[in-house]
Parts: structure tokens; C-alpha cells; sequence
């Protein structure tokens, strides 16, 4: 599969279960707007969805690319700030 500059891939079956979380947020964290985390993973990562929802509301775009049994793939997008200037104040993006 081809990827575009624009999209990421993190295959989190090979990381030890306390590091999925922390390097999938500091993945998502490096990402500009409307560029895409394709996130791969062993289950549904509902989990995250659910921590994502409470951090960042807002600020994410969550679709489902396969829905196992064995493989799961999410398309994690960093949405663009809705700022009413178009400019972007800087604070917004951040890790």
C-alpha cells in the first residue's frame, strides 16, 4: 500500500501494552493539520477513542479502515482549527 506524506502508520501490536498509548499520542501530537494516524492494532481500540473524546475533543477525526476479527485499522485525523481569522493562534496544535 502506498501512503501519501500525509498519513502515518503505527502498528501497536509489537509494543508492550503500558507504551501503546503514550507513543500513539506522541505520534498523533507530531502530526499537522488534516494529516491522518493510521493506527493498527490486534482489537478495537475503543479505549482510545474514549480517551481521545475526553483530551481532545474536537480535534480529531476517528474512521474505521478494517474491523477485525484479527486486524483492526483506525484512520486517526488532526482536524484543522476552526478559527473565525483562518489564522491558527499557535496554542491549539501542541503536544
Amino acid at each position: 500500500m502506498n501512503h501519501s506524506s500525509t498519513t502515518s502508520t503505527l502498528d501497536i501490536r509489537t509494543i508492550p501494552p503500558q507504551e501503546r498509548h503514550p507513543a500513539i499520542f506522541s505520534t498523533f501530537g507530531q502530526l499537522g493539520a488534516g494529516q491522518t494516524l493510521e493506527l493498527i492494532n490486534d482489537h478495537d481500540p475503543q479505549p482510545l477513542h474514549h480517551q481521545l473524546q475526553a483530551e481532545m475533543p474536537g480535534k480529531f477525526g476517528w474512521a474505521y479502515l478494517e474491523q477485525g476479527p484479527d486486524t483492526w485499522r483506525v484512520a486517526i485525523t488532526r482536524l484543522k482549527p476552526a478559527h473565525s481569522d483562518g489564522q491558527c493562534c499557535g496554542s491549539c496544535g501542541g503536544s
